[in-house]
């Protein structure tokens, strides 16, 4: 799929008439048969060229000026390898989630839903080993309270309804399909009710069974910390799963030795 995209994107490049420049090609792929749509092209830079940029390390609009003036990818080195010219692709060994900014109270006649129309006001984005992790650090960086996953408040509802509210594509449908595994759902039921592939299922419901374990267990562990932390939940999270503040959270983590990181 992913040479594919590829293919098709050069395809629709040289189709357009793009001849040098930052080019932005954004695709729909169907997992059950594989079928795929272009969604838009841009033969510009935009700003998903400035996140890509962030997200890979790659400076798009460094290499689109010197191909402007008449390079070629293979004559431009790597910033960062120093070795490799820009024609390779960065290889990531990190996962970079954008997680978009929506603010639909300012809007009160707008729709809702969510369509292939740009709807957001902004978006945030996030680094992490795993996707998970990556996930929930978005999600906080949005700046919004309901963003984060709620795992303790209670749940009024039959599991029918909240799926039948999870099959529309809106802001905080996240939350509804997190509700939907507090509440027992299958990945397969979440999958028919929802049309979310279902590897993006399993890594909601892997956060869920974390914050489980970390309600469920008599006391936190180094191990289960640790665990929990590359799953990507804050503190604040945790001190609402264990009934405490996050300042016995942050104190019990420190003294068990598990802190931050960072990686350049």
């Amino acid at each position: 799929e992913y040479q594919s995209m590829r293919d098709v994107g050069i395809a629709v490049i040289r189709a357009v008439g793009v001849d040098t420049g930052g080019c932005n090609i954004q695709f729909a792929i169907n997992p059950d048969d594989g079928r795929m749509i272009v969604i838009e092209m841009n033969p510009r830079v935009s700003r998903s060229s400035a996140l890509a940029s962030k997200a890979t390390g790659f400076p798009i609009a460094k290499i689109a000026a010197k191909v402007a003036v008449g390079y070629t990818l293979d004559e431009i080195p790597n910033d960062i390898t120093a070795e490799t010219p820009a024609s390779f692709e960065p290889t990531l060994d990190y996962v970079v989630v954008k997680a978009p900014r929506f603010a639909f109270e300012k809007f009160p006649t707008a729709d809702p839903t969510l369509t292939t129309h740009m709807k957001s006001v902004g978006e945030a984005m996030a680094f992490g080993r795993n996707f998970a992790e990556a996930f929930n650090k978005a999600l906080r960086s949005l700046e919004d309270p309901k963003a984060p996953f709620d795992f303790t408040s209670a749940i009024d509802e039959p599991l029918g309804a909240v799926l039948e509210r999870a099959g529309v594509p809106r802001d905080g449908r996240h939350q509804d399909v997190m509700r939907a595994f507090r509440l027992g759902a299958s990945v397969d039921q979440v999958n028919q009710a929802t049309g979310i592939d279902p590897w993006f299922l399993d890594q909601i419901l892997q956060i869920h069974e974390i914050a489980d374990a970390v309600g469920r267990a008599p006391s936190l562990t180094p191990e289960l910390l640790r665990r929990a932390k590359r799953f990507g939940l804050s503190d604040s999270q945790l001190a609402a799963l264990r009934r405490t503040s996050d300042e016995v959270i942050r104190g019990v983590r420190w003294a068990l030795g598990v802190t931050p990181v960072y990686k350049t």
